[in-house]
């Protein structure tokens, strides 16, 4: 750019000079004109990406429109603008109720007992499959784990209410022949959290292992011959090369689930819930519905959005804290 520039001071002269360096110049450019340069020269991929964006704006961002709802008593008729403003009324009723005290602690411990269980299990089916050496073996075992991703879940509590059925189940016909009394696991408050859980582990282990192989895939090879050359086993294999590959990912996706600590599933909680276990099955989004949507009486919009947004709120602080959390502590985030 300097020859440039002194090529131009002799032969043009100054005024010729300082219009070449500004075309030369990339910093001179303010935004938008770097902006139309970029959209001149790649609007094939702006065009490309332009329905997914038209996508979430109008599903995603449009809709924001309505969270005003949880600051208003809403009323159909009236409207969003004309529905009487109650500031955070709703907050505040929500915040001292008795239910406060039993869907926020069943939340949490539903979703924290998923997280204990449900992150290392993938991990470390994805590290036994990359340390298989029998590749038909190999495609068998990932099949079958596979496999219980796609059941619907109104099908999944089907098989679950009759395998744990305390009249001819299987798993109760296992325990009585060790002489034990038959169990109704789906009706009682202290295992409906073990049943969740690990009903809900054994559907996506599989599925939830493939990212965490395709990790293991991308691991330099020279890697693996190096650690054979120095005599290292298996088990320094996975402990050495396997495990430090697949950290960032296993950090990324940690984040990301702690990033919906509050947001348990609710198409799996409410179809196991039933009036005996409901003190322990009852989290936000099953009261959120119920009480928004198919409650017996007058539907409580106003109320039930003001959870939601609260809902919300909590998962996205929580997912910035433990975002930020990691860049100090692993270097590795999420942004």
């Amino acid at each position: 750019m300097h020859k440039a520039g002194d090529l131009a001071r002799i032969v043009f002269g100054k005024a010729a000079y300082g219009m070449i360096n500004q075309r030369l110049s990339p910093k001179k450019k303010t935004v938008w004109q770097r902006a139309r340069i970029a959209l001149a020269r790649d609007w094939r991929l702006y065009a490309l990406a332009l329905p997914g964006i038209a996508f979430i704006i109008i599903f995603q961002y449009i809709p924001m429109y309505g969270v005003q709802i949880a600051f208003r008593n809403y009323k159909p008729a009236l409207g969003f603008w004309d529905s009487p403003w109650v500031g955070f009324d709703n907050f505040s009723r929500f915040f001292n109720s008795s239910q406060f005290h039993t869907i926020i602690p069943n939340t949490l411990k539903l979703s924290a007992y998923g997280l204990i269980i449900g992150v290392p299990v993938p991990i470390l089916l994805a590290l036994m499959l990359n340390q298989t050496v029998n590749q038909r073996f190999k495609r068998i075992v990932q099949t079958v784990t596979y496999a219980p991703h796609f059941i619907s879940m109104v099908v999944l509590v089907g098989m679950m209410n009759l395998f744990l059925s305390p009249n001819g189940g299987l798993i109760n016909q296992m325990i009585g022949l060790f002489g034990a009394e038959p169990k109704f696991f789906m009706g009682l408050p202290q295992y409906f959290r073990h049943v969740y859980v690990l009903s809900g582990v054994w559907q996506n282990v599989g599925w939830n292992a493939i990212i965490y192989l395709a990790a293991l895939s991308g691991i330099d090879p020279e890697l693996y011959e190096a650690a054979h050359v120095d005599g290292a086993s298996r088990f320094h294999l996975i402990r050495y090369v396997d495990i430090p590959g697949i950290m960032p990912t296993i950090i990324i996706l940690l984040i990301l689930d702690l990033g919906t600590l509050m947001s348990v599933g609710f198409d799996k909680t409410y179809l196991m819930q039933n009036v005996l276990n409901v003190s322990v099955s009852e989290v936000i989004s099953t009261y959120v519905y119920k009480i928004g949507i198919s409650a017996s009486r007058t539907p409580q919009f106003s109320y039930a959005t003001a959870i939601g947004l609260f809902n919300t709120i909590v998962n996205f602080v929580l997912l910035i804290v433990v975002n930020k959390i990691s860049r100090v502590v692993s270097e590795t985030s999420l942004w």
